[in-house]
Formats: structure tokens, sequence, C-alpha cells
């Protein structure tokens, strides 16, 4: 069960959104797609989803095109939601799994289990527009999952949840993967694509500047964070030689060096000052890289 997009261009008139874009997420993976604002993922997703057609390349799921034949397969979960505000959640929902090739049974079965683990089964006779703007994207999260889809496309999945349903949705998900989902997601919140996925790409003007496993990209890189904090005075290790950027907040500076030589420096000219309460050399996150490789401007 493999999603793959081979060489996959997207043009609107003279504009291109997506530029001969390849990438595989393979079963039980979770793939995170970052980039600015209008970089091309949510067109991406809606080429995968056959919304949208490429005009070169091709998306398949299995060795197949996507289509309404493979729906009851994928679980969409978009960035613009699509709820109808008049009708009541359980109508909603039990509508929208028979969409997905549900039996009406199995429908409502499978949605008292999601309303209950979402926490929300006391709004199930309640109209959408009635919710407040985070349950009613708990309950988008429960249509896009209540059929149990072995194919995930989530746009932004964790925008306006609060931290503590943040995690609810976060444990489902990977739930999900443990049962071998393929799975690819977009977020802004480049913690959150540190924590879930193996896998990830950046996207830049439609184009695929990064592509690999997490590790491989931060290994890549070629540049290590030094944490250090002290009561004393250090603006003097600002211009040692190596340090490429610093970023100073309460808990101490990170510098940002191209070697573990610098690190060692950075200690040693530290330490002239007095003690210090905390050293350590960090690999670099992927706010770091991102910023590097996008520009400041849309970090």
């Amino acid at each position: 069960m493999t999603l793959k997009i081979e060489h996959v261009t997207k043009r609107f008139g003279d504009f291109t959104a997506v530029e001969d874009l390849s990438l595989t997420v393979g079963e039980g993976t979770m793939h995170g797609f970052l980039g600015a604002n209008g970089a091309g993922k949510t067109t991406t997703f809606r080429m995968i989803l056959g919304l949208l057609n490429a005009n070169e390349g091709k998306i398949t799921w299995n060795n197949r095109a996507i289509s309404y034949a493979t729906s009851p397969e994928i679980g969409y979960l978009p960035e613009e939601r699509g709820l109808y505000p008049k009708m009541k959640v359980e109508e909603q929902l039990i509508f929208l799994g028979q969409l997905r090739g549900m039996k009406k049974a199995d429908a409502k079965l499978a949605m008292t289990e999601w309303l209950e683990r979402m926490e929300v089964s006391h709004y199930r006779t309640k109209k959408v527009e009635e919710l407040s703007k985070g349950n009613q994207q708990k309950i988008q999260v429960i249509a896009s999952l209540m059929h149990n889809p072995k194919l995930l496309i989530l746009d932004e999945p964790f925008s306006g949840l609060d931290p503590v349903n943040v995690e609810m949705l976060k444990s489902a998900i990977l739930d999900f993967r443990k049962n071998g989902a393929t799975i690819l997601f977009s977020s802004h919140r480049m913690d959150h694509v540190e924590e879930l996925c193996e896998q990830l790409s950046i996207v830049h003007h439609g184009k695929q500047i990064v592509n690999g496993k997490l590790r491989d990209v931060k290994r890549s890189f070629g540049k290590q964070n030094v944490r250090i904090h002290s009561d004393y005075e250090l603006s003097s290790l600002d211009q040692v030689s190596g340090v490429e950027s610093v970023h100073k907040s309460v808990e101490g500076s990170v510098y940002q060096v191209t070697s573990e030589e610098t690190a060692h420096i950075l200690l040693t000219e530290a330490l002239k000052s007095g003690p210090i309460r905390h050293f350590a050399i960090e690999e670099p996150s992927l706010q770091d890289i991102f910023i590097e490789k996008v520009g400041k401007e849309h970090a």
C-alpha cells in the first residue's frame, strides 16, 4: 500500500503551482509535507485525490490511479473545512460515512466510538454551526477517520485545536500508522512534524527542495546548535569564528555552528567568564533547516 508521486507538474495558465514533484510514501509511514503558504501543498493533495489533474507525471496508490472506486480507502482532512453547518453532527457523520462506502449501521457504530474517543458525544444532536471552531474541527477529523482508511491525507490537521486536543488527535493518527496506514500531512508546526514523521519534504514555490528521512535531512544540514546557559555576561561569544547565528532567550543562548571544534571553543570562552549552568551540543531543529532553506520571511 504505497503512494507514489512521479514527476508531477501542475500549471494554472502561466503559473506553475507544482513543478516536477516526486515522492514515495510507504505502508505504515508518516511523511511530513512542509512549505510556506502558496508553496503548492494543497494543490498536491488535490491532485492525489483526483480533484485536480496533473499536466505532467502520474500519481498512484497501490499501483493504481485514485478514483471514486478507491474512495473508501482514503481519508482526507482538508485545510478548508467542508461540513454542512445546518446538519446535525450525527446525521452528517453517518451521511459522510455512507459516501465512503460504509453501511448505515457500521457508520453509526464507528461514529459513536469516535465521538466518545474525541470527547464530543454530547454534541451528536447539535447542528455543526452551534459548535465552537475547535469542536467543528474534531467532527471534521472524525469524518476523515471513521471509515478506517488506509491512506490518510491531512492538510493542517492540528489547526484550531488546543494542546489537549492536539495530543488526542496525535494519538489517533499514530494508531493508524501502527495499523499500517500510509499518511501524508502538512503542518506549519515543525515540532509536530519532528515528533511524528520519519520522512519529510520541503516545497518552495512549487519545487521540492528537501526530501528524505528526517535523520538524514538533519545530518546533511552540516550544522549543529550549541546551547549555553550562564549567569555571566557572554556577549563576546557572538563574535567567535564559526558561529553562524545566535538566538538568545531566558533559557540561555543557542549558537548555530558548522563544526564541533567551534563548539569546544565556545565552551572554553564561556568558562573564562565563570561557571556555566548548562552546556549541550544539539542536532539542528527542523525549524532551523526550514528557515535556512525557505527564508526567514516564511518561518
